[in-house]
């Protein structure tokens, strides 16, 4: 299982651009990413999961750790995809109540 995340910076504000599948064996990974992200000052998180194939309740986890984290600061954390199996996670475990989820990087962020 392989999860690849690129970081990109501005400001106080970072996207994270996640490809692969997010699981158990994975999701620290994502965890640890968004915390190291949230310690570099970024208050304003987007992570981009157009390139996610799978996520389950552990990268779930992850994601709302995240939240919590940079809630803390004021912050807040959007999600872009447009994937409908993902989405579809998103919408029955009630999350996509939780995050703001869009459909591309520049409705999120400008970049």
């Amino acid at each position: 299982m392989q999860l690849d995340i690129d970081v990109k910076k501005d400001g106080q504000t970072c996207m994270l651009s996640v490809r692969g599948e997010i699981d158990v064996y994975t999701s620290p990974v994502l965890k640890s990413e968004l915390g190291s992200a949230i310690d570099d000052g970024c208050v304003d998180l987007v992570v981009d999961m157009q390139g996610v194939t799978f996520i389950d309740s552990s990268g779930l986890g992850a994601l709302v750790s995240g939240l919590r984290r940079v809630k803390e600061r004021s912050g807040s954390l959007r999600i872009v995809c447009t994937r409908d199996n993902i989405l579809k996670v998103f919408r029955i475990t009630g999350l996509d109540k939780v995050f703001p989820i869009v459909s591309s990087a520049e409705e999120a962020t400008g970049f």
